[in-house]
């Protein structure tokens, strides 16, 4: 219905900075993102970090009461931080077909298991990851908000953690109507470490 331009204008955003600095006595930070969009929908924000291979192990007791690991399943693509900002809540997206196309939510993350497993391990290890990584804040267990100031302006605060890891982000921002995304934009965001030797 849309050229590519006209569809790439319903939606504008941007980031306070695109770089986070670790430096030596780095406690943690946020950043703004802000933007507009020209149609009424829903904003979604989803911040993920470089994807990587994990480990996931499985630890039981030995007859000598020593914990051991029992089982491993590694996952490939896995993001080494993720959260998620919407404008409303994750469960009002109509059946949540959309959320999981785009992989929004913790719930809807997929992740490429190296082993041969049943579907059920994998479901079961791919869980434990997830705790895993909230436990740790590096995975967002709920949502942010995105507030909008008016019809058209919008904004969220993005929170990074103290141990939030180093390398090249992605910031996508949705616009979504009737349960499908309108507009998208991707916002580039590097982690780097300054002056630590």
């Amino acid at each position: 219905c849309c050229s590519g331009s006209a569809r790439a204008q319903s939606l504008v955003a941007d980031l306070s900075s695109h770089l986070v600095s670790v430096t030596a006595g780095f406690a943690g930070t946020d950043l703004l993102l802000f933007g507009a969009v020209a149609d009424e929908g829903d904003v979604v924000v989803v911040v993920r970090g470089p994807d990587s291979r994990v480990a996931v192990r499985r630890k039981k007791r030995s007859p000598l009461g020593i914990w051991v690991n029992a089982d491993e399943v590694v996952f490939t693509g896995v993001p080494a931080f993720y959260r998620v900002a919407s404008s409303r809540p994750l469960s009002e997206f109509g059946g949540g077909r959309v959320l999981q196309v785009h992989q929004i939510g913790v719930e809807n993350l997929r992740f490429d298991a190296v082993n041969a497993i049943s579907e059920a391990q994998a479901a079961t290890f791919h869980n434990a990851l997830i705790r895993n990584k909230q436990h740790q804040g590096l995975f967002s267990s709920g949502y942010a908000p995105v507030t909008f100031l008016g019809n058209r302006l919008f904004r969220s605060r993005i929170v990074f953690p103290s141990n939030v890891p180093t390398g090249t982000y992605t910031v996508t921002v949705y616009l979504v109507r009737g349960g499908k995304v309108v507009s998208a934009q991707s916002l580039p965001l590097v982690v780097s470490k300054l002056g630590i030797g």
